[in-house]
């Protein structure tokens, strides 16, 4: 009785234990373990097969972990491994007789007679570590979220994170055979063109806007960084691509009144506070139709937190079928836990995340940032570097492309500092100053910011009606739904190109 009270009680943690629920035992699969570790010790070559799927904690055993984590060491050690060295190896670490000791070892290679079929039997030996791992989290989150002052976004964020640690495993596999995959690229390029972009030169350069890629539109503010990102998303949308949008500066209303703007070629002030004449209206009434249609979904959730962001766009791509992502805009972005964050830890977080989300979720993430004031100090041009890149380093790093806007009007620059020296006004650069798959360079564009609109060079002062009217399908249901009006009888017949015209062609 003495002894048992001087025993040292040992604390488990509560999601350690697997509930025996109706009598049952937790997934396992004793034999394979058995099976899998004897073909390790006769049979070199069933190591290399499954030394990059299993780790220790796989087992279900205790003495089958021990075992694997002796037989780790000697391959990390090239060291031979058979019966003897995976023996001394346990004496060594002082486990031997806690595995059962040379007797147990020498039944498991009796137990086999080759390593053939090891690669399966690892794999179904994974599939049930999983299985108790997704048992054990399951239970951690249940008991997480009957505690009365769980916040449910951090229960979240830890979901995800165990979950996303178990999904690495499932990713687990051999090494790629290198001469199918060169012949299989052509035909992988051919078809792996981008979500387009509205801008021609920039979509050539870009291929269009990559699966995994996270794209870094900067700018100084009044730039038109929202401006040109609504374009993009219209244009994305009017090429029957669904398309998020995370805005954490502007409503959704707001957001709304900007496109009609960009589609109608209304002036966005106008738009703004409905001061319209009726074939302006009718006009508008149009373009909301034709912008009801779109796959364009909004979320203009202030504050936005990355594990949110996360969730979030998982809906999106399961609910709507959603193919790229932008946000608006990245610096505007927080996490949840910011105890032990500087404002450069917090920003560097977020990208990671945004870059995290891209690759995960196999699309294009496009996120807005600012610059610095650095900018604003600087000589007669002030164009953007990577430098400027606002609170942190990180971003730069994270990003497969970075791109800037820069507008010399603003500044009131009045002409390119080139050979031509053409005149700014309506006009920006579209700098790409890191580009991970491809060459780097810069793109004028024209810029009626009036209007909220960005477009190639040649058709600046140009009627856009068929770039945002070139469904047949919409086109038709106009017609149906509505008394079709065209620009010229929006606008009336003025359709000169003066500053003090409405009209935006």
């Amino acid at each position: 009785m003495e002894n048992i009270r001087n025993i040292t009680p040992v604390k488990v943690e509560k999601t350690s234990l697997i509930n025996l629920e109706k009598g049952k035992l937790p997934p396992q699969v004793i034999d394979l373990e058995e099976a899998v570790l004897g073909a390790m010790m006769i049979d070199s070559k069933g190591i290399d097969e499954v030394i990059d799927i299993l780790k220790p904690d796989a087992f279900y055993k205790e003495p089958h972990k021990l075992i694997f984590e002796a037989i780790f060491k000697l391959y990390s050690g090239n060291e031979p491994i058979d019966l003897l060295t995976v023996s001394a190896q346990l004496k060594k670490d002082n486990k031997l007789e806690l595995t059962g000791g040379d007797f147990y070892l020498i039944q498991l290679t009796q137990k086999i007679s080759s390593s053939a079929h090891i690669d399966f039997h690892a794999r179904i030996i994974l599939q049930k570590y999983i299985q108790r791992s997704l048992i054990k989290t399951s239970s951690a989150i249940i008991e997480e979220s009957y505690e009365d002052d769980a916040d449910c976004l951090d229960v979240l964020d830890g979901a995800f994170k165990s979950l996303g640690e178990l999904s690495d495993f499932i990713n687990v596999g051999k090494t790629v055979d290198f001469r199918t995959e060169v012949l299989k690229y052509p035909k992988k390029k051919q078809a792996a063109r981008g979500i387009p972009s509205s801008i021609s030169n920039l979509d050539k350069k870009l291929n269009g806007y990559q699966n995994t890629d996270l794209i870094i539109l900067a700018g100084r503010p009044g730039m038109g960084k929202t401006a040109f990102a609504l374009n993009e998303i219209l244009e994305c949308a009017l090429s029957g691509i669904p398309v998020g949008f995370f805005s954490l500066e502007m409503s959704t209303e707001q957001i709304i009144g900007r496109f009609l703007s960009i589609m109608s070629g209304i002036d966005s002030t106008k738009v703004k506070n409905m001061d319209l004449s009726e074939s302006e209206l009718k006009y508008i009434k149009q373009c909301a139709f034709t912008l009801s249609q779109l796959p364009i979904y909004i979320d203009d959730t202030a504050g936005l937190s990355t594990i949110e962001f996360k969730i979030k766009t998982k809906r999106l791509i399961r609910e709507f079928g959603v193919k790229m992502v932008w946000v608006d805009y990245l610096q505007l972005m927080t996490i949840k836990d910011k105890k032990s964050f500087s404002r450069e830890n917090e920003v560097s977080d977020i990208s990671a995340t945004l870059k995290a989300t891209a690759k995960s979720m196999n699309i294009p993430v496009a996120a807005l940032s600012q610059l610095s004031r650095a900018v604003e100090g600087r000589g007669a041009s002030k164009r953007p570097q990577l430098s400027d890149l606002r609170d942190s380093g990180a971003i730069e790093q994270d990003a497969d492309a970075v791109m800037f806007i820069y507008r010399p009007e603003y500044y009131k620059i009045d002409t390119w500092d080139d050979e031509e020296a053409a005149p700014t006004v309506n006009t920006a650069e579209i700098d790409l100053q890191k580009y991970r798959h491809g060459s780097i360079g810069v793109t004028r564009v024209g810029c009626q910011l009036r209007y909220m609109r960005f477009m190639d060079m040649e058709s600046l002062g140009k009627d856009l009606t068929d770039r945002f009217f070139r469904s047949a399908e919409i086109k038709e249901k106009i017609v149906e739904f509505l008394p079709a009006i065209t620009p010229q009888e929006a606008f009336g017949n003025n359709t000169n190109n003066d500053d003090d015209s409405d009209v935006p062609f």
